[in-house]
């Protein structure tokens, strides 16, 4: 449900973050990200937790060998199940570069199965909302995600929805916002 109430976790401003904090940030802004955003300015508050997620997440969107096209629909799917709208923002972009089907991330953000969907996004749709909504997959769709993505992909796609999901839920108890002048991409499900 959309809120209107101020952030909970803001930036702290950097004339005040403890050694440990500057390390941290320091090695986040020389990463692939290039500066600290989103999660990690809430995930400062704990700099040991933050080096740590930033490293998992560094090796997830960057040098993972999963397909990028894969790795952002999963993430698209993490953010709409968690209605995480600083992360469908920021990975929406991601997928559509990636390649991902604009009319896919549209049923995605409205909550459908997406249709024309190719083999391998059939197959990861199924194994994560299967594993978001049940906490587990049935044999078939296991089997039908280790044909097309391996023991490894599956482990991979597994470990990026759930390092989104809770990137997810640091965004939302943080109340982090959208940064200025956007607009939320989805749509709040009624409750």
């Amino acid at each position: 449900m959309p809120h209107s109430n101020p952030e909970r976790l803001p930036a702290i401003p950097p004339e005040q973050w403890t050694d440990e904090q500057k390390k941290v940030a320091a090695a986040i802004a020389a990463g692939p990200r290039g500066e600290v955003r989103g999660p990690f300015l809430a995930l400062l508050r704990s700099p040991g937790l933050a080096h740590t997620v930033q490293q998992v997440g560094e090796y997830l969107r960057f040098k993972s060998p999963l397909d990028r096209r894969i790795a952002e629909m999963a993430t698209l799917i993490a953010a709409r199940h968690w209605t995480q709208q600083y992360e469908w923002q920021s990975h929406h972009k991601h997928a559509m570069k990636a390649g991902l089907s604009p009319a896919i991330a549209e049923a995605i953000a409205e909550g459908r199965r997406p249709t024309g969907m190719a083999a391998d996004e059939e197959a990861l749709y199924d194994m994560l909302t299967e594993t978001l909504h049940n906490q587990s997959v049935c044999d078939v769709t296991y089997e039908r995600a280790k044909t097309i993505f391996g023991e490894q992909g599956v482990i991979e796609l597994i470990a990026v929805a759930g390092y989104y999901a809770m990137l997810a839920m640091v965004l939302n108890v943080a109340r982090k916002a959208l940064p200025s002048g956007q607009e939320p991409m989805l749509p709040w499900f009624p409750h």
